[in-house]
């Protein structure tokens, strides 16, 4: 990654992707406006939270959700709703409902 590519990023934005400097790539999947926080996933699984302090200092860059976006969720072959490969999971629009199915 090139130094011209990191770009400051003011505001957060839920589903959007990002890579690191290290090459890690995150999603942000909640910003709390009360706590001044953000949560990441990384791709990985891996959920970090962050101040927005932190967020400020970050050397980021926004890039394009990964093409196997699996990654992060620990998914089942029953969890897609379609027998397409492009089509997105039940609930993938609306975390809470993907979450709330596995009740």
């Amino acid at each position: 990654m090139s130094a011209q590519m990191v770009i400051p990023v003011p505001n957060p934005t839920i589903g959007r992707w990002y890579r690191r400097t290290n090459g890690q790539l995150f999603e942000v999947v909640a910003v709390d406006d009360d706590d001044q926080t953000i949560e990441l996933q990384f791709f990985d699984g891996t959920i970090d939270e962050v101040d927005r302090e932190t967020w400020s200092n970050l050397l980021i860059e926004r890039v394009a959700a990964p093409e196997d976006w699996s990654g992060s969720v620990d998914m089942d072959p029953e969890d897609y709703s379609g027998k397409n490969e492009g089509e997105m999971p039940i609930g993938y629009h609306d975390p809470l409902e993907f979450l709330e199915k596995g009740d």
